[in-house]
């Protein structure tokens, strides 16, 4: 295909969906008076420096991306659905984000390593096997959180409906890929499941993050906890190179194979989307590219 399909990218938000390219990203969101509203907005030069092109390093512009476009994309849904009376935005904003940043580093990063930490001391008797032990117990306790996290959240319905909308702009980015018409009924055919995916870039971190900490061997709790929170964005890095890598070895049965797990976590994350739900992805991605164009 003449475009590099990794270029294109994108969340689901509240009663709507993101679309990012290199240049350009939209947002189309279902209004409570149901009308598709769209955002539009150019990217910065972060997207297309030089450094989003080194390996490893390309890793942190995906994080950055997650932390400041996701961010702004789901204040921006949030916002059309509230009204111009009840915006969150500005300290309540930053406040709210900050919380749910610190919650996020404490459950899936923090919480394990004490107790990988605990497991570790528990058998000390062991001697240096204690510690692959203790790590390999750490791996296991955040994956655990990582599923029960998601399975429990999706029992919500706010939350479903963004998983309807997460399926949705999968299917979208999978029938533009197939080079199909992009139509709700055309798209409503494709598959939920995609190998760039976040939820796979998460387990592929969750997975590296037990192979990594393994190799510092043992810590004291001080430098344990502050490791994990140092070597985040070396996890990124490695772990967004081998989402990459992934998806330019599709054609492989070994990668075929490997990926499955990424694919089946997706499982949780994602549901049938309905036609407008799709109506509303086909709309993000074609005015996410129509800005592209425009750039």
């Amino acid at each position: 295909m003449p475009e590099r399909m990794a270029s294109y990218g994108g969340q689901a938000v509240i009663e709507g969906v993101m679309m990012r390219g290199k240049r350009a990203a939209a947002i189309a969101m279902r209004a409570p008076d149901r009308r598709i509203v769209v955002h539009k907005e150019k990217l910065g030069a972060i997207y297309r420096s030089r450094w989003a092109g080194v390996p490893f390093l390309r890793g942190l512009v995906l994080l950055y991306d997650a932390l400041s476009l996701g961010t702004r994309a789901i204040t921006i849904s949030a916002n059309t659905q509230t009204g111009e009376n009840e915006k969150l935005e500005g300290p309540a904003l930053f406040g709210t984000m900050a919380l749910s940043f610190a919650f996020a580093i404490g459950l899936f990063f923090l919480l394990p390593a004490w107790a990988g930490h605990w497991i570790e001391s528990w058998l000390a008797f062991l001697g240096g096997a204690a510690a692959w032990l203790g790590n390999l117990g750490e791996g296991l306790i955040r994956l655990v959180l990582l599923i029960l996290y998601m399975v429990a959240i999706g029992q919500l319905e706010e939350i479903r409906r963004v998983f309807g909308y997460h399926g949705a702009e999968h299917k979208t980015i999978n029938a533009f890929e197939a080079q199909a018409e992009l139509t709700p009924e055309s798209v409503a055919r494709f598959p939920l499941e995609h190998p760039r995916c976040g939820t796979s870039f998460l387990l592929s971190v969750v997975l590296l993050s037990i192979i990594l900490f393994t190799l510092l061997g043992p810590l004291p709790l001080a430098w344990r906890l502050a490791s994990r929170i140092l070597l985040i964005p070396v996890l990124a890095g490695v772990a967004y190179e081998y989402i990459r890598w992934t998806a330019d070895h599709l054609d492989s049965q070994f990668v075929k194979a490997l990926i499955r797990p990424n694919l089946a976590l997706q499982s949780l994350t994602t549901r049938q989307p309905s036609l407008d739900m799709l109506e509303v992805a086909i709309e993000a991605f074609q005015a996410m590219k129509a800005e592209e164009e425009s750039v």
